[in-house]
C-alpha cells in the first residue's frame, strides 16, 4: 500500500546558534583538559538531550553552587548568565570557574550597567524567573531595574517623575511582541535610552523569520525544542500568529501526537537555538516511516557567526 506523500519544508536557520555551540564546546573541552566530573550550574543550554549526552560524558548538573564540594575541577556557569553575586561565591570558595554566558547575554549585562554608572534606572523587558532575566537583573544593585513583560505592565510601572531610564530586552522574546512594548516605553517615556543596538539575538530573529515565511504554507508546524526553552516556544508562537492553526512544540519524536497533526499534505519543521539537528532528523525519520517524504528548505538568512572560547580553554594543555 502506498504512502501519502508529504512535503517538508525545513525552516533555515535552525538549531544551535552560535553561543548555544560555544557553551556545548565549553562543557566538552573541559572534560577533555580536566577531566571528570566537570560541574555545570544550570542547564547548560535548555535541552534533555544535550544536557543527558553531557551527564553521560563525566558533567554534573546543580542550580546553585552550595551543592557542589570543595574541588579542583572546573566549575562552569551556563549560557543563559548569571548574577554577579555567583562568580563572586565562587571566588570566595576558590572554586575554578569558566564563564559560558553567551557573549551577547553579557552585551545586555554591560548596557545595563553602564545605565546604571549614569543614572538611568532600567527596565528590562523579559520574562520572569528565567534565568538570563535572573542574570540581568542580578548585574545591579536591589532596586535598580524594573521588569516588564508585556504592554500592560508599561502603563502599571511607577517610577518617580523625572526619573532617567533606559530600556534593555531579554535575548530570546518574540520581536514582534518586544516592538509592541518597546512603543508603548517610548510612547510613555519619550526620553528612554535605547540599546546602541538591537538586544534580541540575531539567532532568535533569524529563527522567528524563517516560521514567519513556512508558517502560512503549511498544514502544521512542529518546532523540536525544550518547553523551558524561551526561544523555542516564541518559535511555537510565531507560526500561530502567522496562520499555522497546528503548531507544536515538541522534544523528541517520541512526543509527536499524530492525532493532533491530523492529515496534512506539507509540513514545517524548524528547531529552537538549542536543539541539536540529530533531533531534526529524527523527526524528519518519524514522518518517513509513515509518508512518502520529500524536504525542501527555506532560508531566510546564512549564520557565520562564531565566538572565542574562555582563554582557559585556548591555551595549550600543559
Amino acid at each position: 500500500m502506498s504512502r501519502p506523500a508529504l512535503t517538508v519544508l525545513l525552516c533555515a536557520p535552525r538549531g544551535f546558534c552560535a553561543g548555544v555551540d560555544r557553551a556545548i564546546q565549553i562543557v566538552d573541552l573541559a572534560l577533555a583538559r580536566y577531566g571528570a566530573p566537570v560541574y555545570v550550574r544550570h542547564e547548560i543550554v535548555h535541552n534533555k538531550y544535550v544536557v543527558e549526552e553531557l551527564r553521560r560524558k563525566g558533567a554534573v548538573f546543580v542550580e546553585e553552587l552550595d551543592e557542589i564540594p570543595e574541588t579542583d575541577q572546573p566549575v562552569i556557569f551556563s549560557a543563559h548568565g548569571v548574577a554577579k553575586a555567583v562568580p563572586a561565591a565562587a571566588k570566595a570558595r576558590d572554586l575554578f570557574h569558566l564563564d559560558a554566558t553567551c557573549p551577547l547575554v553579557t552585551k545586555v549585562h554591560r548596557e545595563a550597567e553602564i545605565h546604571h554608572r549614569k543614572g538611568r534606572h532600567v527596565v528590562l523587558i523579559g520574562h520572569a524567573g528565567h534565568p538570563e532575566v535572573i542574570g540581568t537583573m542580578g548585574q545591579l544593585p536591589a532596586g535598580g531595574v524594573s521588569l516588564i513583560e508585556t504592554v500592560a505592565d508599561v502603563a502599571a510601572l511607577d517610577v518617580p517623575a523625572g526619573t532617567p531610564l533606559a530600556y534593555t530586552t531579554q535575548t530570546t522574546l518574540s520581536v514582534d511582541d518586544t516592538r509592541q512594548i518597546v512603543e508603548a516605553l517610548t510612547a510613555r517615556f519619550p526620553d528612554i535610552a535605547a540599546p546602541h543596538k538591537e538586544d534580541i539575538c540575531y539567532a532568535t530573529t533569524n529563527r522567528q523569520e524563517a516560521v514567519k515565511v513556512v508558517a502560512p504554507r503549511v498544514d502544521a508546524l512542529l518546532v523540536v525544542g525544550a518547553p523551558n526553552s524561551s526561544n523555542s516556544q516564541r518559535l511555537r508562537e510565531v507560526a500561530a500568529r502567522e496562520g499555522c492553526e497546528r503548531a507544536f512544540l515538541i522534544q523528541r519524536a517520541a512526543e509527536i501526537d499524530w492525532d493532533a497533526v491530523g492529515e496534512i499534505r506539507t509540513l514545517g519543521v524548524t528547531a529552537g537555538a538549542s536543539a541539536p539537528e540529530v533531533l531534526v532528523e529524527e523527526v524528519i525519520d518519524a514522518f518517513a516511516a509513515r509518508y512518502d517524504v520529500t524536504v525542501e528548505t527555506v532560508r531566510t538568512a546564512d549564520e557565520t557567526v562564531a565566538f572565542n572560547l574562555p582563554r582557559e580553554l585556548r591555551q595549550p594543555a600543559a
